[in-house]
């Protein structure tokens, strides 16, 4: 794994699942905590009893390769895949474990996948696919606000909302059941759920992209995949080199990737909403749901500058790193 330069604080994460019968979710979450604290590691890791779905940092190499260790002995997986990463911007400000009864949400809690090989293409193999084929049905499997800031050249964009819709959207498309078709998504977790339903609906000439578009980047890089990759934290995006957008950032108003630049006409931040919202008239001008509100009211009104929670955090961090001589 490359490292920046040694210029700015480095936060190293990774990303990783396994599918995995745990009969006691409560004390794997009360475990997973305890060495969080320990480590001084944050993230967000989802468990249930069919397994575990995770991504996690730490401002420290020997603190990350710690806890990836501690991943694999507590769960005996050894050959436990981790996805890795080096970001300039913490993408977590607090370490989460949430059960649930699917650790991605498909609707489907009886299909559970039992880590063997099912149809799984290598990147290398992904990329020979789609360049020397053309008889296939490349389909993006994220949710529509995801494919909008990056997908691979060609994809279908289902346009759903959630992934519990994916299995409705085939059900209505009449795809030929012999159609040889490709799925993928952000790290290969939805691809291993999504493959087995495809299968239940008879399609058997289905192929999913191990790891993700994560693990496609790392081995092809502006190659068939354009564009940015959407992440669930902080980063937001990850570009071709998997460090964390430049472009883009979450729009305050809905949470869809923004790239809009304004000056809140409220409190003057500047702030980056999405296209969306800067065509509504009562969020275009705001940098935040607050500023929205209170200038539709008081269009005549300033407010300070708002410091948002993820400044705070930093300014800790900073402190941290760097104490005030005595």
């Amino acid at each position: 794994m490359s490292t920046p330069g040694n210029n700015s604080q480095n936060y190293y994460v990774t990303t990783f699942y396994q599918f995995k019968n745990l009969p006691d979710p409560n004390q794997v979450k009360s475990d997973l905590e305890q060495k969080a604290v320990d480590l001084n590691v944050k993230g967000l890791i989802i468990i249930g009893t069919e397994g575990f779905n995770a991504t996690v940092s730490c401002s420290t190499l020997l603190g990350f390769e710690s806890f990836k260790n501690f991943i694999r002995d507590y769960f005996t997986i050894p050959e436990l895949f981790f996805k890795d990463s080096i970001s300039q911007k913490s993408p977590f400000r607090r370490f989460k474990v949430k059960i649930r009864e699917e650790i991605v949400t498909l609707g489907t809690p009886e299909l559970v996948p039992n880590n063997k090989e099912n149809h799984h293409l290598s990147p290398a193999e992904w990329n020979k696919v789609l360049k020397e084929e053309n008889d296939f049905l490349l389909i993006d499997t994220r949710n529509w606000y995801e494919t909008k800031i990056g997908t691979f050249k060609g994809a279908v964009n289902p346009g759903i909302d959630k992934f519990t819709e994916f299995p409705e959207y085939v059900e209505k498309h009449s795809i030929p059941k012999d159609k040889k078709m490709l799925i993928f998504c952000t790290g290969g977790i939805r691809c291993e759920k999504g493959i087995l339903e495809l299968q239940r609906q008879g399609f058997e000439n289905v192929f999913q992209l191990n790891g993700g578009i994560i693990n496609y980047i790392k081995e092809y890089p502006n190659d068939q995949f354009e564009g940015e990759c959407f992440v669930f934290d902080h980063r937001v995006a990850l570009d071709q080199d998997l460090a964390p957008t430049e472009k883009y950032g979450l729009c305050p108003h809905c949470g869809q990737p923004s790239s809009v630049e304004i000056e809140c006409k409220r409190c003057d931040t500047h702030e980056l909403i999405c296209e969306d919202c800067a065509h509504l008239e009562w969020k275009k001008d705001t940098c935040s749901k607050n500023c929205a509100y209170q200038y539709e009211l008081h269009p005549e009104s300033k407010a300070p500058r708002q410091i948002r929670p993820f400044e705070v955090e930093r300014q800790r961090e900073v402190a941290l790193m760097n104490p005030s001589p005595l």
